[in-house]
């Protein structure tokens, strides 16, 4: 017979079970998707690029996210945590890491994306590897700190998973929340913004935005006009179907 365990303190049972079923869709989903993005880059040739790696990066921390979630929707259904406080390290620790890779990936992908655009300079795949490597180090650099006492990792409210505390109001977890915020997010969220923007304005400036909706408009024109004449009598319309995978 299975225990039924008490609810957590301040949650009724439809808001936990919607908190496990949504973080359990959203790990299901992401290991679809993500795996998609892994699997197309191993098996196609073509996708094969140093800025694809980076994306491949991506893809990959958003994996271990997926964990995380799936561990967190298996204990919001059990209604508590049922690895101990270790485990509980151990799953901030993780979710942490591949959070914080995940942003310094984006923040890398938007970095080749300015240089492939704006001064046509092509990305080396020792320069994706470094800072893919460079990504994941910080990341770990930051994970750890908690485990050695700066910062402090806890259980979320529900209380079946686990992620930094944020409820401390100690010079200690003053001093890392500030320094996590410079170095993680607002030095990443630069790059991204100021990098895109630079891509916009180049852009508006050489009118390829305009070239580009025309040409779309002109596809789509075309392939619906091929599918209406292909399909007389009411008949399975033959509209050519491309899938496009653009990684870059």
């Amino acid at each position: 017979m299975v225990t039924a365990y008490p609810l957590p303190e301040g949650f009724t049972e439809l808001e936990v079970f919607a908190i496990g079923t949504a973080l359990l869709v959203e790990a299901l989903l992401g290991f679809c998707l993500n795996g998609l993005t892994i699997i197309s880059f191993r098996k196609i040739k073509e996708l094969r690029t140093p800025s694809n790696l980076l994306v491949v990066s991506i893809a990959l921390a958003d994996c271990g996210i997926c964990i995380n979630a799936f561990i967190a929707a298996f204990s919001s259904f059990l209604r508590y945590w049922p690895y101990g406080s270790d485990g509980c390290q151990i799953h901030g620790f993780q979710g942490f890491l591949t959070a914080l890779a995940s942003i310094g990936s984006s923040a890398a992908i938007a970095w080749d994306r300015y240089h492939h655009y704006c001064t046509r300079s092509k990305l080396q795949w020792s320069t994706a590897v470094s800072m893919i490597v460079f990504a994941w180090l910080f990341a770990a650099f930051w994970s750890v700190m908690p485990l050695l006492g700066w910062g402090q990792y806890d259980y979320e409210p529900l209380r079946t998973c686990c992620t930094l505390d944020y409820s401390k109001g100690d010079r200690n977890y003053i001093t890392f929340l500030f320094a996590l915020s410079i170095f993680n997010f607002i030095i990443p969220g630069f790059i991204m913004l100021t990098a895109y923007q630079s891509i916009h304005q180049k852009f508006k400036k050489t009118g390829h935005f305009k070239a580009l909706s025309s040409s779309l408009r002109k596809s789509a024109g075309t392939a619906a006009l091929q599918g209406n004449t292909q399909a007389p009598h009411g008949g399975q319309k033959g509209l050519p179907v491309h899938v496009v995978f653009t990684l870059g």
